[in-house]
């Protein structure tokens, strides 16, 4: 497929997703684009940092090589994440290949670790949220570098399924504190499949009375429909 469409289309797709299981899967099909594994949505770590689990938001990754990877408290062994102390640039990193140098030296049991979950390469691309919080895309896989051409196609598909991310994560931090307790009611009996005339009934009020509550929840939530409501009201658990 030509790049260009490529970028287009997986960029569309991201777009599109509604919750972070979609938002991953997406992510997870342009890493296999890309011949790569796995995709992790992290916080980037500070010095003080010891664990990798607590700073990771979504991945691919086996839970077992977290497990592993912060109980011999690998992460103060990384010898990538220093490098992000004077650059902003996306960095890689690579197992030694036969004939050719190591640049991921590290410790003999961490090297161990990787290669068992077949981690051979990888890449992080460092991102900024809109309230200035940092953060990592990382990819990680088995395949020979990628060209300088797939570098780029792919830290602006990143940048896009970030942004994506970003939305989610900020909306989450503020929904549950935006409707009302009566908003609330009405989305609860909606999402059991309630009309607004049902509703109404139930509730003691107007079908008028219920679409408008409606309506706010709706503008609140940042939706266009009440189907994208109730799906967003589930992920962000203002609902069951």
């Amino acid at each position: 497929m030509i790049i260009a469409e490529r970028q287009s289309l997986l960029s569309e797709e991201l777009a599109s997703s509604q919750t972070r299981a979609q938002l991953m899967a997406i992510m997870a099909r342009v890493a296999r684009e890309f011949g790569l594994d796995h995709v992790t949505i992290m916080v980037a770590p500070n010095p003080n940092d010891i664990l990798i689990s607590p700073l990771v938001l979504e991945s691919t990754l086996p839970a077992q090589f977290a497990r592993e990877f912060d109980k011999n408290h690998f992460l103060r062994n990384c010898p990538i994440l220093p490098r992000f102390s004077n650059s902003i640039l996306p960095q890689t990193w690579r197992l030694d290949a036969e004939g050719e140098p190591d640049n991921f030296e590290c410790p003999a049991k961490m090297n161990e670790l990787l290669r068992r979950h077949n981690l051979l390469m990888g890449m992080i691309f460092p991102m900024n949220s809109v309230d200035s919080g940092r953060y990592f895309m990382r990819y990680d896989g088995a395949r020979a570098p990628l060209h300088q051409s797939e570098m780029n196609e792919l830290g602006m598909i990143s940048l896009h399924g970030f942004d994506m991310f970003d939305r989610m994560r900020r909306a989450e931090s503020v929904a549950p504190n935006v409707l009302s307790a009566r908003e609330l009611e009405v989305l609860r009996w909606t999402a059991q499949g309630k009309t607004s005339v049902e509703i109404g009934q139930i509730l003691a009020l107007s079908d008028h009375t219920v679409n408008a509550y409606m309506t706010n929840a709706i503008k609140k939530l940042d939706c266009v429909n009440r189907t994208q409501l109730v799906a967003k009201a589930i992920r962000l658990k203002l609902i069951n």
